[in-house]
């Protein structure tokens, strides 16, 4: 509760409250933080927890991961294991740099425990993070996930070498890659979920790293399973679940003058539905595809029920910025004590 007294109250008046400002605020601190190797132990020494499973072959110290969207560029990588995560997802990524849409695009709803956001996959490009993480002094000791997107000047027609192309620039870099095909901010980009798109797709992709499939909250049961008959014949690792949602049910009365805002919402009322999604996509491959558990996680009893529902990992973003960095540690310490199977996928 002292960091939502104290940090998280000074944190939302940064930039005048606007949530973009505070959020670069705060990914500064981090990389400054990064560069400082005594701080770094400090935090692990606090928050750093040992759960280890293994997952479509890759080991987790934990299996709790910061989802794509937070550091999008890796410009804090070393600080996210020091705060407790077992992974770090960066991106999403596009071949091309580029801006992403309009400011503002990031909106705290605060008493719903959600966000909204439109950013339009504003990244460096591919290049600027391969050489980033090139750079890097030391090995980050947790896995790494590169999420890749389309880059919106591309033609969904083109989409294909679009993402290989990213693919092939970070191959070396990443333990696992994730396809983003389902956030509702890229026009067209919801369209790579359907069975013709995604197969060519996943075969120009799938290969020597696991590749995951990052899907939408509001897809019919019937989508997501032709999705999954192609994820499936086409050796995809697994699936993350879920992107954010066009939906906004669940939102606090205080809140609704905001639900009007485009873009995606995530957080605390995506829950549900998140775990919904899961559970549907372990019955439906019968635990043959793992599954990232992601949206609405904001305690510990939120990743349990996710956990049960199917998922062999769990992300956080949203719930990390209301809670702050006592929530992966909480998780993760749940985890530890939780019994499932250590070891899920080759």
């Amino acid at each position: 509760m002292i960091f939502e007294r104290t940090v998280r109250r000074g944190l939302f008046r940064v930039g005048g409250g606007d949530a973009e400002t505070a959020h670069e605020f705060t990914l500064r601190r981090l990389a400054a933080l990064s560069r400082t190797p005594v701080a770094l132990a400090a935090l692990r020494a606090r928050y750093a927890v040992s759960a280890p499973r293994t997952v479509f072959g890759v080991s987790f110290p934990n299996p709790v991961g910061l989802a794509a969207g937070m550091d999008k560029d890796g410009v804090a990588l070393p600080a996210w294991p020091a705060l407790g995560f077992g992974f770090v997802e960066v991106g999403t990524v596009t071949a091309r740099p580029q801006p992403g849409n309009p400011r503002p695009r990031l909106f705290r709803l605060v008493d719903s425990e959600a966000v909204i956001n439109r950013m339009g996959f504003n990244n460096a490009g591919a290049q600027a993070l391969a050489d980033r993480l090139a750079a890097l002094p030391r090995p980050l000791g947790v896995p790494l996930g590169i999420s890749l997107g389309k880059s919106k000047v591309t033609a969904l027609e083109d989409a294909v070498e679009d993402y290989r192309e990213s693919y092939r620039v970070l191959r070396e870099q990443g333990d696992y890659f994730a396809v983003n095909v389902s956030s509702p901010n890229t026009p067209g980009l919801r369209a790579l979920q359907d069975r013709e798109h995604l197969d060519a797709l996943l075969a120009a992709l799938v290969g020597e790293k696991p590749v995951l499939v990052k899907i939408a909250p509001d897809l019919t049961e019937p989508a997501i399973a032709e999705l999954l008959e192609v994820c499936l014949a086409r050796g995809a690792a697994g699936v993350i679940a879920t992107n954010t949602t066009l939906g906004r049910d669940g939102l606090a009365p205080t809140d609704r003058g905001r639900s009007g805002e485009t873009g995606g919402l995530s957080g605390r009322p995506l829950a549900d539905r998140a775990r919904q999604v899961v559970a549907f996509v372990h019955a439906e491959t019968g635990g043959r595809l793992p599954v990232i558990g992601v949206g609405g996680i904001v305690d510990p009893d939120d990743a349990a029920r996710m956990f049960d529902a199917g998922a062999s990992l769990v992300q956080l973003y949203t719930g990390f910025i209301y809670r702050g960095p006592a929530l992966p540690r909480a998780v993760a310490r749940a985890a530890a004590g939780a019994v499932r199977p250590a070891t899920t996928g080759a």
